[in-house]
């Protein structure tokens, strides 16, 4: 048919309102969700239509529409947070979630999510208490700190330390430390929004003492060290060491801060993989303020820990800042759930995801792959094609950038249907499924993967076999 009668053969929306409201799943939605889908289904219908698209005229039928209308509010009544199926091997996926929480964790949020607690009430005294008293015990305790806070993240630690601690002073930093973190967030930026003058010595490679000693007068009003957490100088680099920064602060009557990025509280060394400063050694070392993610390495929520010296972490309580900056009751729950569980390192390791997940054998993968694949196999579909890829894993979230973790992915294809298209199936099924692709294959790996993970996959792929057993794909 032609544009203009096309444009005419549109129904109108109070026929469509009527026929939707017919539909007895329809009838608790809400008027105005139904009206607006049906406007915005209209509307790209005309526009299409004015920029030269053709469609047969049953297409445009009320009853035919009616089908596109009830799923797209089916779309806009279902949350737009739901769960992903993590196959890429990145532990710690910033897109996807970050870290898992452990279940007894998700537990405690659960229990106290719907209830009454002593979020800020002393139950000793019946006076009004302090919510950081929820975690600062269990913080000192597995740090060896003298006092903690916790906020909402660790750019907001970052922020509130130096705001408190240096605002309108300068505080040196090493010019090959100021990195930069996901979504262009730069330490630069996050000092000049602190009111701190930054300091820049050093070369990109190369800091010595002898540059912080140059560059402290008196404006200077803290040393500042930031592990780089999310890439590595190699080759020909000298760096200064938090010991060497510490004894030089204490020469100086200065305080010194490390920002750890993705703190830790586990000797990873011991456990075979890449050894990685945790935040006990940082206090060890004296820093007067360690700041750290409570949502990367260390397997819990969002949050950013301080922990340190008490006159320090005093100063930084007392900042009016901080009411801006810090974490609810749910936060708390789960974040105090995963510390205590750190009491027992090697109970850590079993119960965290997040570290039970970057320790796993490729053997313990392997295995796993295989159950994947034999449960693929019983679909007995001849256009289903499986192999088995080696590949590296990652530990993610900005962390441990040089650390590669042998893996062993489940490789999958679909005759007469590409990569891309197949990737798309997986990305847009009801329980969304991310992989990768590589060489035309789509890649599954199971260091990433539940049992439940894996059922879901193959129950998907079934549905994706049945839907283009009748179509190519080019």
């Amino acid at each position: 048919m032609t544009r203009s009668p096309l444009l005419q053969k549109i129904p109108k929306v109070d026929v469509l309102i009527s026929l939707c409201q017919e539909d007895p799943l329809m009838k608790s939605v809400p008027s105005y969700v139904i009206t607006a889908q049906i406007q915005a289904t209209l509307e790209g219908y005309r526009s299409q239509i004015l920029q030269g698209e053709t469609f047969l005229e049953e297409d445009l039928h009320p009853t035919t529409l009616v089908s596109e209308i009830t799923a797209r509010v089916e779309k806009a009544l279902s949350p737009n947070l739901c769960r992903v199926i993590n196959a890429t091997g990145v532990v710690v996926h910033t897109n996807l979630g970050r870290s898992l929480l452990p279940l007894v964790a998700v537990e405690s949020l659960v229990n106290i999510a719907g209830v009454y607690s002593n979020l800020e009430l002393d139950l000793s005294t019946g006076k009004r208490g302090s919510r950081y008293a929820v975690v600062e015990d269990i913080l000192c305790e597995l740090t060896g700190a003298e006092a903690a806070l916790v906020v909402n993240n660790n750019a907001a630690a970052v922020l509130l330390c130096l705001e408190t601690i240096a605002k309108g002073k300068e505080v040196i930093a090493s010019r090959g430390e100021l990195v930069e973190i996901g979504g262009s967030f730069r330490i630069p930026d996050v000092m000049a929004r602190s009111g701190g003058v930054l300091k820049e010595v050093g070369a990109t490679n190369r800091t010595h003492l002898k540059d912080y000693i140059a560059a402290i007068t008196d404006e200077t009003a803290l040393l500042l060290k930031v592990h780089k957490s999310n890439y590595s100088i190699v080759g020909f680099t000298k760096e200064v060491t938090l010991s060497e920064m510490v004894a030089l602060g204490k020469e100086k009557n200065l305080p010194v801060m490390e920002d750890l990025g993705s703190g830790n509280f586990i000797d990873f060394a011991k456990y075979g993989l890449m050894a990685e400063a945790t935040v006990q050694m940082s206090v060890a070392a004296g820093a007067d303020i360690v700041t750290f993610s409570g949502d990367k390495l260390l397997g819990g929520p969002q949050a950013g820990i301080i922990v340190g010296k008490k006159q320090y972490i005093d100063q930084i309580k007392r900042n009016p800042m901080n009411r801006a900056l810090r974490i609810d009751k749910l936060t708390l729950a789960a974040l105090e759930r995963v510390l205590r569980i750190y009491r027992d390192p090697d109970q850590a390791v079993k119960e965290i995801p997040t570290l039970r997940m970057m320790m796993m054998s490729l053997k313990e993968i392997q295995n796993s792959g295989k159950s994947l694949i034999r449960n693929l196999k019983k679909l007995g579909n001849d256009r289903l094609l499986i192999s088995t890829h080696k590949s590296t894993s990652r530990a993610g979230g900005g962390a441990l950038p040089l650390m590669e973790l042998p893996t062993e992915c489940v490789a999958i294809q679909i005759q007469n249907v590409s990569a891309n298209q197949l990737e798309t199936f997986l990305r847009e099924s009801e329980t969304p499924i991310i992989g990768r692709i590589e060489n035309d294959w789509i890649l599954l790996d199971p260091r990433t993967l539940s049992n439940e993970d894996k059922q879901i996959i193959v129950a998907t792929v079934d549905q994706i076999l049945e839907i283009t057993k009748e179509q190519v794909f080019k």
